[in-house]
């Protein structure tokens, strides 16, 4: 990726940036430190800004001098619950918190656009928006923001975000039109049955073998409900049952995710998941509970302003990726505000950056950070908003 000199010089900045925030990972709506570095960091450069935003979030705003549109840049401000394994310089200082998920490289490409337009001022056409957001780990800040319509009171008309992503080589932007990442939703399942002496199984209702039915038989939905062009996920990933190994289990507790593209296809998952509890109720004279929770939307890239974005960048950099299951509350945006979303690649085999999302040791070369912004830089010259 061509990077422009002014863009190059901001890559000490940058690091700088990413390493101090680094350092002070914080959980949703806890973001109380990176908000206030945030916001000493805007005030250092002389910009307007709103504090405050869901309790820590910033919004920060820049008025071009011909303006006839809005557009806003997208960075999440909240770290994972997880111990970092990196052995840095700039590790996190707070215990069983990281930045696992690159949010703070996120938030350092935004804070060098801050720094990019506040030295460029007389350059800037049109109205920018740069939103530092909260909670994006869940709850879902994005959704909050929206239903408190603070976004609307910037006229905002298009949004932008992205998401640093290992399964991507360095250099390259991962990016397609129409859905990108999946709608999720989490469940639970309380099996209710009645337990018994293990040598007595007769008199007693085995949560064990209902909890089993459930794991196979809830696997048939996606094969034999959903169509097959269709795509959709149903993992069951946390079982917990039984007391004793001579003991018929009482009580039995299953975790899981469903992941779609649709909300027909979403809806059809949790409708045959409740039919086939109720079924196993009647079999087996047990009682079972489904609670089920609705998370975030699915990202669905604007498809005339995902080209307008493509055509911004060197043809060689864009990387048509297929639509993947993780999940972005990014998604609550793009329901009422034309958006696009896309991955910035950072993977590097040679430099052992090569950690998932949500790993103890992800990391990444700080120079993609440079990265990030030219790609912000090249999408606002492209649209006639800044000089460059």
């Amino acid at each position: 990726m061509k990077i422009s000199i002014e863009t190059m010089e901001l890559l000490e900045e940058l690091k700088a940036i990413r390493r101090d925030l680094h350092q002070i990972p914080e959980l949703a709506l806890e973001e109380y430190k990176t908000s206030k570095y945030i916001q000493s960091y805007l005030d250092k450069l002389d910009i307007q800004y709103e504090s405050g935003v869901l309790g820590t979030g910033v919004i920060a705003y820049f008025k071009g001098h011909n303006a006839k549109k809005t557009y806003c840049f997208r960075a999440d401000m909240d770290a994972l619950g997880m111990q970092e394994d990196n052995q840095l310089d700039y590790k996190s200082t707070h215990s069983c918190k990281m930045h696992g998920c690159g949010h703070d490289g996120h938030m350092a490409i935004l804070l060098g656009l801050a720094n990019y337009l506040a030295k460029n001022r007389n350059k800037l056409k049109e109205n920018i928006v740069l939103l530092f957001q909260p909670a994006e780990e869940g709850p879902g800040g994005a959704s909050f923001i929206m239903q408190e319509g603070i976004l609307k009171k910037y006229n905002v008309e298009e949004i932008y975000g992205l998401h640093l992503f290992p399964g991507i080589e360095e250099g390259k932007i991962g990016v397609r039109p129409g859905a990108m990442m999946s709608q999720n939703g989490e469940f639970d399942i309380h099996i209710e049955g009645k337990s018994a002496h293990g040598a007595m199984p007769h008199i007693g209702v085995d949560s064990v073998l209902i909890a089993s039915e459930l794991i196979l038989g809830m696997q048939s939905i996606i094969s034999r409900s959903i169509n097959p062009i269709k795509p959709g996920v149903l993992t069951i990933g946390r079982l917990e049952v039984g007391e004793k190994r001579n003991i018929i289990a009482r009580k039995g507790i299953l975790e899981g995710t469903i992941r779609t593209f649709s909300q027909e296809t979403y809806d059809i998952i949790k409708k045959r998941m409740t039919d086939f509890k109720k079924g196993l109720e009647v079999n087996y004279q047990c009682k079972i509970e489904i609670l089920f929770r609705d998370m975030y939307p699915a990202v669905y890239n604007d498809e005339k302003l995902t080209e307008i974005f493509i055509a911004a960048q060197e043809k060689d950099t864009i990387d048509t990726v297929d639509p993947i299951m993780l999940a972005e509350d990014f998604a609550f945006y793009q329901k009422e505000i034309p958006g696009v979303f896309f991955f910035l690649g950072c993977k590097n085999e040679d430099k052992g950056f090569i950690y998932p999302l949500h790993n103890e040791r992800f990391n990444f070369d700080e120079k993609i950070l440079t990265y990030g912004l030219q790609v912000y830089l090249n999408l606002l010259e492209h649209r006639d908003a800044l000089e460059i």
